[in-house]
């Protein structure tokens, strides 16, 4: 068996087409141009390159960019300001405070500051808790990608074995619930688990989130599973140079499973197609 590769660039293209149309709908119908905040604060390299990402891609789509660039040693009481301006500019349909922030900032009190409907990462406690009840709410974007990964492979996920590695509320505790919404079993590993590989082995589908390189090796799937790696990160290889990698090993892995997520290029570009969907979402009015 050699796994089908989810192409996660593909299908955000697709997403984002949907995205697109949308906008150029809602602008035509009621003179709305959904706009997107993004608060970045300091120079972490990586937090840049993401947040100039997410501008070009919500410009691409028809939508407004609004970047809020602070230095490091701006004050948590000074971040709240900025959210609370944001909070009120009715030209602001979605609020993204890039993670992480300085050490002396408390990254959960702003969060909660957002307005949850214009929470376009899904974090607020209000969005958390609708989620967890069923509810619409704006969802976490890399869960959701993940979500729709999957469901472009088997599109109807109900009664399946489904396993998340990694409990962060980032990634696997939503994932956990967006899986238990689909009604689909599911089961959450972390480091805690004993006898992960036993675990691995009887999942249908396994959701890898854990930050750990390869963690995951082939011989532990179920043949026939579907696997998606949101893990990434840059390893030394042999020959003195580097490569990036996933929670899973890859190799391994597309031997054994049904269909798989490349790293890089799977569940990456989903993360920030969400994140536009849900700022148009919130535009539209569609979670209040």
């Amino acid at each position: 068996m050699t796994a089908r590769i989810i192409d996660g660039k593909e299908l955000a293209a697709a997403l984002k087409r949907r995205v697109a149309a949308g906008v150029a709908e809602l602008s035509a119908a009621r003179k709305i141009t959904p706009g997107l905040a993004v608060v970045l604060v300091g120079d972490d390299p990586a937090s840049q390159l993401y947040v100039r990402t997410k501008a070009k891609q919500t410009r691409e789509v028809g939508m407004r960019s609004i970047e809020h660039v602070l230095p490091a040693a701006t004050s948590q009481a000074a971040l709240l300001e900025v959210v609370a301006e944001l909070n009120q500019r009715p030209d602001v349909h979605g609020i993204l405070v890039q993670l992480p922030l300085p050490t002396a900032i408390d990254a959960a009190r702003v969060i909660e500051a957002i307005d949850p409907a214009k929470d376009v990462d899904g974090f607020h406690p209000i969005n958390v808790g609708r989620l967890a009840t069923g509810v619409s709410a704006l969802q976490p974007c890399t869960p959701t990608g993940c979500l729709l990964l999957a469901k472009s492979v088997r599109p109807e996920l109900a009664g399946l074995e489904a396993l998340v590695i990694g409990r962060s509320n980032i990634v696997g505790k939503p994932m956990a619930q967006l899986l238990i919404n689909e009604s689909c079993t599911v089961t959450v590993a972390h480091s805690r688990t004993r006898q992960l590989a036993e675990v691995v082995r009887r999942a249908d589908l396994v959701v890898a989130a854990v930050g750990q390189p390869e963690l995951v090796r082939g011989s532990w799937l179920k043949p026939g599973a579907i696997v998606i790696d949101v893990g990434i990160k840059r390893v030394v290889d042999g020959a003195g140079g580097s490569r990036l990698v996933g929670d899973v090993a890859f190799a391994e892995a597309r031997a054994v499973a049904a269909a798989i997520t490349p790293v890089p290029g799977g569940v990456g570009p989903m993360t920030v197609a969400c994140l536009l969907r849900n700022t148009l979402a919130a535009a539209a009015g569609e979670q209040r």
